[in-house]
């Protein structure tokens, strides 16, 4: 029994190269395939992702069914990720060459739709995404851009965002002055 748990069928650097080399591969086919496959998975994406850690399964252990194999598969996984996600994070052109830049979708109201066709999303679809941020359509927005993770963030028109503590500081003090003017409230 200890020897079908320890034993491994191929060598440590096999296992090691193996789970390296498929991750890079899936992280290459993620970023082909789109921010939008990030954020936005629907029914058919869920299942591609389920099959694709499924059909990847054996090219990171080979012929290796041994608990050690895997547990090894797994700590070589989970390092490799941890090295890739520090680089980005220290470095910007790492990140920029790994996960890409922002997609300006939308500029003063309007849908830029060859930037739309290009990440794979329909109008009707980043509408949604606006209505989530207080715009009923892109007609309310200034700007609208898919960043790398798959989250479209919009910039609402200035007369249409929120009023901040510093607007509101600014229309009392401008209050406080008509009235110790002596000018009537309204």
């Amino acid at each position: 029994m200890w020897t079908d748990l320890t034993h491994l069928d191929i060598s440590v650097t096999e296992k090691v190269v193996r789970t390296i080399a498929v991750y890079l591969a899936i992280a290459v086919l993620l970023r082909l395939a789109g921010k939008r496959d990030l954020a936005q998975l629907n029914a058919f994406d869920l299942v591609v992702m389920l099959l694709l850690s499924n059909v990847v399964q054996n090219a990171i252990i080979g012929p290796d069914n041994s608990l050690a194999g895997g547990l090894i598969g797994a700590v070589v996984l989970v390092a490799f990720n941890s090295v890739v996600v520090r680089s980005a994070r220290r470095n910007e052109k790492v990140a920029r060459f790994l996960e890409g830049q922002a997609t300006e979708l939308a500029r003063d109201g309007r849908w830029d739709l060859e930037a739309l066709r290009r990440e794979g999303l329909r109008p009707a679809d980043a509408e949604v995404a606006l209505r989530r941020q207080n715009a009923n359509s892109v007609a309310d927005v200034e700007v609208a851009t898919i960043e790398p993770g798959g989250s479209i963030v919009a910039t609402l028109r200035a007369d249409l965002q929120s009023a901040t503590r510093a607007d509101i500081t600014r229309l009392e003090a401008k209050i406080d002055a008509l009235i110790a003017n002596g000018r009537p409230q309204d």
